[in-house]
């Protein structure tokens, strides 16, 4: 891992770095992140009882939306033209789901982002729909958990180091 940073051009001031020369190659990333909530909260999410509807399949069909549009969110982001995203939650069965996403491309640079953003908004998109009833959920946790492809190669987060 380099020091330098790249989004800087010659006078400091914030550039989109060039990609021009990178070869294509297959790139995933996988990011993770946690809400936390009351009991009750989850227990009306398992049981279909909240008013606005299925949480997890709006806060999936979210999830994609986000890693989708990336790039007009983060402002230097590329505009990748994503081959998959997948997302899957699972809770502790107490208080707490976890929502995990998988982003591919076959691109010049990767998905880290996209797949840290599709986390976001899945569990921002759960805060949204459940706030009527727990105004004190917590997201927290969200992470890189794995990526690979490219030229800084295979990563696997360490929580030893966290």
């Amino acid at each position: 891992m380099t020091d330098k940073l790249t989004h800087f051009n010659d006078q400091d001031r914030a550039r989109m770095v060039d990609v021009t020369a990178k070869k294509v190659t297959f790139r995933t990333a996988t990011a993770q992140g946690q809400i936390h909530m009351q009991a009750t909260t989850l227990q009306r999410i398992e049981d279909g009882q909240i008013k606005k509807g299925d949480v997890l399949a709006v806060a999936q069909v979210a999830g994609i939306m986000a890693a989708k549009r990336t790039s007009e969110m983060i402002p230097m982001c590329h505009l990748i033209p994503l081959t998959g995203v997948d997302i899957h939650f699972h809770n502790n069965g107490q208080d707490t789901i976890t929502a995990e996403a998988t982003v591919k491309t076959k691109h010049v640079t990767g998905v880290e982002i996209e797949a840290l953003l599709a986390v976001q908004i899945a569990l921002l998109t759960i805060y949204d729909m459940c706030k009527a009833m727990d105004r004190g959920m917590v997201i927290s946790d969200v992470h890189l958990v794995e990526k690979d492809g490219g030229k800084s190669g295979h990563f696997i987060f360490d929580q030893q180091s966290k």
